[in-house]
């Protein structure tokens, strides 16, 4: 299988290389377009800053490229978020494949640490990257910023407030949480793509 690891100034891209490896995947890691187009599935990794990285991903000219991909491709923490809208991030509009706004996690109490860091929940899992799964099942987060709950929501989170733990709609599949850090449930997530 042809898997595609999407290379721009982003963290995270060799974590989620080393996962795949261990499922006896070896992905290739790329900015070229020919390789992104001819690939069977592409990750879009990424832990980083939304208003830099747009100007990255724009200036490169992989922002229309993602967008126009259509084998499955799965987002993963600012992957995820850069597929949205608008991020409230440095103020910056997104690739707009999910119709959803990233917003900042306000705290309500002392309790309420930002970023929501460490291992949570997934409830109301739908959709063939959840397949198998139950909703007691945890998963490792660290981010700052979340997207609401929306019709694309394919999973959720409960952290001061319920918010979308994945996203899908048609090709494009997205986790807020990082699977090649979520142990064998993790595993599951990224057998499941890999089988779409």
């Amino acid at each position: 299988m042809n898997v595609a690891i999407v290379k721009y100034n982003a963290g995270n891209l060799y974590s989620v290389s080393h996962a795949l490896k261990r499922l006896g995947v070896e992905p290739c890691i790329t900015a070229n377009p020919q390789t992104l187009l001819a690939a069977d599935k592409v990750i879009f990794p990424g832990v980083g800053e939304a208003a830099n990285t747009m100007r990255h991903l724009q200036q490169t000219g992989l922002d229309k490229l993602i967008c126009s991909l259509r084998q499955p491709l799965l987002g993963i923490c600012l992957g995820m978020q850069l597929l949205c809208k608008h991020s409230e991030e440095g103020d910056v509009d997104g690739l707009g494949i999910f119709d959803v706004n990233i917003l900042r996690f306000q705290p309500r109490n002392h309790d309420d640490k930002v970023p929501h860091m460490g291992w949570n929940t997934l409830s109301h899992t739908q959709g063939e990257l959840f397949k198998g799964f139950t909703d007691e099942e945890f998963v490792y987060f660290v981010h700052s910023y979340y997207a609401p709950i929306c019709p694309d929501t394919a999973a959720q989170t409960d952290y001061i407030l319920p918010f979308s733990a994945a996203l899908q709609k048609d090709n494009f599949y997205a986790t807020q949480f990082h699977p090649e850090k979520s142990g064998s449930v993790g595993e599951r997530i990224l057998r499941n793509f890999l089988a779409l």
